[in-house]
Parts: C-alpha cells; structure tokens; sequence
C-alpha cells in the first residue's frame, strides 16, 4: 500500500487496511481531477480488481463505500477529461491525425524523440519504472471491453489481445518481457514496486484505461484508447529500442521495444478495421466515445510528457523519489 498523498488518499488506504468502523469520506468537491490526491486513491480502488494488495481482503473489491466514492472520483475525473480533451471530429478524423507521422529532421516535443537522441541511462530507467505501472499488466485494462463487443469487434480484440498476452506462450507474454527489460535495466520487477514513486501525471494514464474498462457505457471510449495506443506504439517503440541501443542496453531491454515494433504495426491496422471498424458498423452512435477515448489518451500523454520533459531538462529526477544508482 502507497503512502497517501492527501485527504482522499488517507481515507482509502487507511479503509483497506484497518477493521474499525469506516469513517465518513472527505469532501472532494475541491479536488484536482489531475491531483496526486485524486489519482492515488483511484489507483488503489482500481487495485481491487487486478491483484490487490497484500493484507487487504479480496471482498473490500465490492465494499459499497468504496464504490461509492470511486464513482464520486470517477465522476469528477470524467468531467475533467470530457471538458480537455473533447473530440475536434469523428473517430475516423481523430484516428487519421494520430496515424501522421512529423517528417524527417522535424522532431517533435515526445519522450520517445528525447529518450531515442539524448535520453540517459537514467532517464530511461526512470520511464520503465513509471511505465511498469500498466506494462506489469499490460493489456488487462483491455481484456474489460471484450465482454462488452460482439461479432466481428470482439473476434478481432480476442485476437489482439492473444498475441499481448503471449499468443499461449507464457515466456512471450508482454508483461513478462517488459520484466526482462527491467531487469536489464537494474529495476525491481516486482508487480505495483514503483506506485509510491510515480507522480499524478503517470498514475492518470493507467486510471483512465480501468475509469473506461469498468464501464460498459464507457466501451467505445476504452476501444478509442486501445487504437491510439496500438496506432502510435510502433513509431514510438522504435525510437524507444534505437535509444536503448545507442546506450548499449541489454537484449532483453531492446527486445520488448522490437517485438511491439512488429507487433503493433500490424495490431493497428487491424484494431482500425476490425475492432473500431466493426464496433462502430454494430453501434454507430458510440463513434463520439471512440473519438473521446482517443483524444483522452493523447491529452493525459501529454500531460505526462510534459512532466518527464521539463524535469528532465533541469537535470531533476521525474519521480517523486529518485531511484538510487544501479539499485532499484
């Protein structure tokens, strides 16, 4: 269990792990949707339904308190990102944007760019650490729509998502890979190690994929997000495995970035034809969510990058707390 980081935080962590009575919530009409608060106590209520946490009993993933207030949480975070991140067209025109590439000579102001020319050590080890959060579980968020899709959507997220999870070769499953890249890079692979030193920015980015997967009226957003992160993760993979190699990394640390290369070139033509293509031919009136889902994903990937950027220029650690040298 993280250290709270505020109010709301205090009273879920002090909740899950105490048997007195549960006291009233705090008030979180003040919160900042994007607050380290907010963002830490709905990561821990999300917990409940992956792996949890050690000590707490497994039925508090449906104590009716805390879903009461993770739909308070929930409610004024989706308020936030309805009111940032609003769709500029439809689904197609939001997907076609994501799909353009800068031209050569013309990089753009991404962490994939900066850690690809000029990324240290470090810094990277920093990125795995905040991106374990969801590459631990890496497409589990996901797995919470297929339920929710029919026919030829739902045929095509299966297919997706077996090849994510390692295509029934557990040595292949992605998760797994990304704890060899850590390991290369001298982290902790241990599932959740990093939560207490990862900042709002990043908690926010695997939020919003279990705010969309624990919804069913929020499917066509969680689809949106599954095809702006498929559509852009082979660019950004390859920057990320060309940095990696400029800095000598190991090949375990290399080839997680190279198989998502490969694999999501193809994943993304077929999350754009088939899961998007086919949720939409069953269900057009969801094509405003798809376009929602997508700009939400971008908007809290900026947010982060813009963390990451500016504390890396000032020579700052982007963590709340810095990892020691060559120990995780």
């Amino acid at each position: 269990m993280p250290p709270a980081r505020g109010a709301l935080s205090h009273w879920v962590t002090t909740v899950l792990t105490h048997d007195e009575p549960t006291p009233p919530p705090p008030d979180d009409a003040a919160a900042d949707p994007y607050g380290d608060d907010l963002q830490l106590a709905l990561y821990v209520l999300y917990e409940l339904h992956y792996q949890g946490f050690r000590g707490v009993d497994p039925d508090r993933e449906w104590d009716p308190g805390l879903l009461a207030v993770r739909r308070r949480l929930e409610r004024c975070l989706l308020a936030a990102l309805r009111a940032d991140a609003a769709p500029p067209g439809s689904a197609a025109d939001v997907l076609d944007d994501l799909q353009a590439e800068p031209p050569a000579g013309h990089d753009p102001d991404s962490v994939s760019h900066h850690l690809r020319r000029d990324g240290t050590a470090r810094q990277f080890r920093e990125y795995a650490a905040l991106r374990s959060l969801y590459h631990l579980k890496e497409a589990d968020p996901h797995a919470w729509v297929v339920p929710r899709l029919h026919g030829r959507a739902k045929a095509a997220m299966v297919a997706v998502e077996y090849d994510e999870f390692g295509a029934g070769r557990p040595e292949d499953v992605h998760a797994r890979l990304y704890a060899d890249l850590m390991t290369d890079l001298g982290l902790e692979t241990a599932y959740g190690h990093y939560l207490g030193r990862a900042p709002a920015a990043a908690l926010a980015t695997v939020n919003v994929m279990s705010l969309f997967g624990l919804h069913s009226g929020l499917r066509g957003a969680l689809v949106g997000h599954f095809a702006a992160v498929e559509i852009t993760s082979s660019p950004g993979s390859r920057r990320l495995a060309e940095g990696l190699r400029r800095l000598g990394a190991g090949p375990a640390a290399q080839r997680f970035y190279d198989e998502h290369v490969e694999a999501d070139a193809v994943h993304e033509q077929v999350v754009r034809r088939d899961v998007v293509g086919g949720l939409l031919r069953a269900e057009p009136s969801l094509d405003g969510d798809v376009a929602f889902g997508a700009c939400a994903t971008g908007f809290l990937e900026d947010r982060l990058a813009a963390h990451l950027l500016s504390r890396w220029r000032r020579g700052d650690s982007a963590l709340l707390e810095p990892l020691p040298e060559g120990a995780p």
